[in-house]
């Protein structure tokens, strides 16, 4: 995937290639938006707004047109777009020049049957309504049940109906008349396939009958959980049925129940893997603190807090640490980064869920959304720690490790419950 930098002045034209109706917009609302935002969202029905009478094209229109039209930043705009390219609902092209021209394409979203039946947008819809309105929205895309046991199918067949008479041959192909057309999730796994099919032995498998259909839902499985080969070699080895086949309504069961178990009954959500590429800092500082930088904005949390470990799987507490981090304080990913190792080292290496939390809270209060604030701000409120620690007795105080990015040593002590009240109480001065 490209990655272009957007300017106000930048232009853009909006193309429908699909058809569009009412039932879209409650698909739209109803099971997209818990999932992707109402930015997002809120872009999509702007762009349909924009398109022509015959709802295929759009006159083109400056992106500082978005921005005073939806009354957001440029960044949030882009951040929206890429949720929206992510999800399915648009693709976007480049025209390069002094005035950049962008195309935004316009997909269907998914029916309701395709969607639900989707483990990584219906696992994702679910953990972010919760069991109550997610049964209320299956409820509201349910077909009524009635039983025609007592009736007879009195249907008329097209042949009972017309018949054929001598007409004209024509066999014209009418190309490029618009059709409902969705756009499919593109997801890149860490799995390989063949390596798990080959680990599973043949009297019990038959490896003739995966489908392009059961693979695309292998990839979507191990995307949405996490699962590893070893881990989906036993999830398939246990769906396999009497036929050798997979059992896939089986597989997307378990699926659920392993990650359930080892994330204390959680579900996953959907987040940005790694720092968003609007926040990230311009390239061409060759720095060492750019480089640091850069290591924080391109790295995943889990991957970044797995190295802090040696590269050792991460045990249910940091998951669910992670998890808080970026979920319940909707940190971004790169500023999570930071905040693990300003943790780490002022805390003797371990993640302290009460520790963490009073420096969350305050940076989610602040707005921190760029690797380079967060450094700023960890070494402000690092500094304001030592004057604190300073200002209490000198017993049992130990000189700590600092992250490379600090000037000066800072000093370590067990903070103590009164000692936890007082550095919330100090960090809320930094606002």
């Amino acid at each position: 995937m490209l990655k272009e930098n957007v300017l106000p002045a930048d232009t853009f034209v909006a193309i429908n290639r699909t058809i569009l109706n009412d039932q879209d917009r409650k698909l739209l609302t109803m099971l997209y938006q818990p999932i992707i935002g109402q930015t997002a969202i809120s872009l999509y029905f702007t762009l349909w707004s924009y398109l022509d009478r015959n709802e295929i094209i759009s006159l083109e229109w400056t992106h500082h047109h978005l921005m005073t039209s939806m009354r957001i930043k440029l960044s949030e705009i882009i951040e929206a777009r890429e949720k929206l390219e992510g999800i399915g609902l648009i693709k976007a092209y480049i025209k390069k020049g002094n005035i950049n021209h962008f195309v935004y394409e316009l997909f269907s979203p998914l029916s309701a049957h395709e969607f639900l039946n989707n483990p990584v947008l219906d696992t994702s819809l679910y953990n972010n309504v919760g069991s109550t309105e997610y049964e209320k929205i299956i409820s509201y895309f349910k077909i009524p049940k009635m039983n025609l046991k007592e009736y007879t199918d009195i249907t008329c067949s097209f042949n009972e109906v017309f018949e054929s008479t001598n007409l004209n041959s024509y066999d014209h192909v009418i190309q490029d008349i618009k059709k409902k057309n969705s756009n499919k999730l593109s997801i890149v796994s860490k799995i390989d396939l063949d390596t798990i099919f080959a680990t599973i032995p043949e009297e019990m498998f038959n490896i003739r009958s995966v489908t392009k259909e059961t693979k695309e839902l292998l990839y979507k499985l191990s995307f949405i959980y996490d699962f590893d080969d070893e881990k989906m070699v036993n999830l398939i080895r246990n769906c396999l049925t009497e036929k050798r086949t997979i059992d896939k309504e089986l597989l997307k069961k378990n699926s659920k129940r392993v990650y359930q178990f080892e994330h204390f009954g959680k579900l996953p959500s959907l987040l940005y893997r790694s720092q968003p590429e609007y926040l990230r800092k311009p390239v061409g500082d060759t720095s060492k603190k750019a480089k640091l930088i850069y290591q924080f904005e391109t790295t995943t949390p889990y991957d970044f807090l797995s190295s802090k470990y040696d590269g050792i799987r991460l045990n249910k507490s940091d998951v669910a640490t992670l998890e808080y981090l970026l979920i319940d304080m909707n940190l971004k990913p790169g500023v999570v980064n930071v905040l693990v190792d300003y943790v780490l080292k002022i805390n003797n290496n371990k993640l302290t869920r009460s520790f963490i939390e009073v420096i969350a809270a305050q940076w989610a209060r602040n707005k921190v959304e760029t690797v380079e604030a967060a450094m700023d701000l960890a070494e402000k409120e690092n500094k304001n720690r030592k004057v604190y620690v300073e200002k209490k007795s000198s017993k049992n105080r130990v000189l700590e490790e600092k992250p490379e990015w600090f000037e000066q040593n800072i000093e370590k002590n067990k903070a103590s419950k009164e000692e936890m009240e007082e550095m919330q109480k100090m960090l809320s001065e930094f606002k």
